[in-house]
């Protein structure tokens, strides 16, 4: 080591020699404390290959064990994340302790959970549509294929996630629904029975015998194939409106909506023929115009009308 002299530029060499030592010194430290861990970074890589090797094959028997049972398929692939995320955890905390042996698992384990209460905080929407995907899962409901409402958005449900639902329009489109939305408003689904009731209206002139009219009503929707008879038709005469009165006219049909409108289709053009053949009128809208004074509809006694 070099003796430090009295004159101010030899303590300024003085001092930049100890720095350019110890620098050294850390970097010799560095690249043999490194060379002493290859074993260990080796073992950890062996570790991760087992790793990805047993999760595998714990899913590839989690398909066989389940893939002849009628679970569903988004609960299907619930289990398949929660074993692969299952198996990764514990191959990445076994690789973490062989690198730094000084690591026990209980100071792992605390170091995560403080780690998860941080990255919680940080990606709060995340972790909110991943829990919301695991219950999404979990419930009985809603399963690929239905057909849904919710928020405004309405389609078949092609996918879910743990973070999103991939809802397919009726228009075509895929909208990507967030599953906390999903899961915090009201979600209608359509197609949760084969079967749905669908209605319309049908109004008749005032002079209609309405006995008559529902009667004829009810044969026309009767014989529409679509029409589930076993499961009753209703005409209810509905209300007084302004140039007819309504008939709410229901019926079974099938629960799609491409069902729906070809059942509609067909009851319309039912009650339509049968109310005309029967000579039942379906009346436009009548307006009547009353005046405070007498309107002239022709010519007074002795005026003439001059032309221009």
């Amino acid at each position: 080591m070099s003796t430090p002299t009295t004159t101010p530029s030899g303590e300024t060499y003085d001092q930049t020699v100890n720095t350019l030592a110890t620098l050294q010194d850390q970097l010799v430290d560095m690249a043999e404390g490194f060379i002493r861990a290859l074993p260990n970074f080796a073992i950890a890589i062996v570790i991760l290959i087992v790793t990805w090797i047993v999760a595998r094959m714990a899913v590839g028997m989690a398909k066989k064990g389940i893939g002849k049972t009628d679970m569903r398929p988004s609960l299907k692939n619930l289990i398949d994340t929660v074993l692969k995320l299952g198996v990764w955890i514990i191959g990445l905390m076994i690789a973490l302790i062989v690198v730094m042996p000084g690591m026990t698992p209980a100071s792992l384990i605390a170091g995560l959970g403080i780690g998860a209460v941080a990255i919680g905080f940080a990606f709060q929407d995340i972790f909110e549509n991943f829990l919301a995907g695991v219950l999404i899962m979990l419930r009985e409901k809603m399963r690929i294929g239905d057909v849904i409402e919710c928020d405004g958005i309405m389609g078949k449900v092609e996918h879910i996630t743990l973070r999103e639902t991939h809802v397919r329009k009726l228009s075509g489109e895929v909208t990507l629904v967030p599953n906390s939305i999903l899961f915090k408003n009201p979600v209608e689904i359509l197609t949760d029975d084969t079967m749905r009731r669908h209605e319309v209206v049908a109004g008749v002139s005032y002079d209609t015998d309405l006995d008559h009219a529902a009667h004829i009503i009810r044969q026309a929707v009767e014989s529409v194939d679509e029409v589930d008879v076993d499961k009753g038709i209703d005409v209810f005469a509905q209300e007084f409106n302004s140039s007819s009165v309504d008939f709410n006219v229901r019926w079974w049909a099938g629960s799609t909506p491409r069902n729906m409108w070809e059942s509609k289709d067909k009851v319309i053009r039912a009650i339509k023929r049968a109310l005309d053949d029967e000579g039942i009128e379906i009346p436009f809208p009548y307006i009547t115009h009353t005046f405070k004074e007498r309107v002239p509809l022709g010519r007074e006694p002795g005026e003439t009308v001059s032309e221009a």
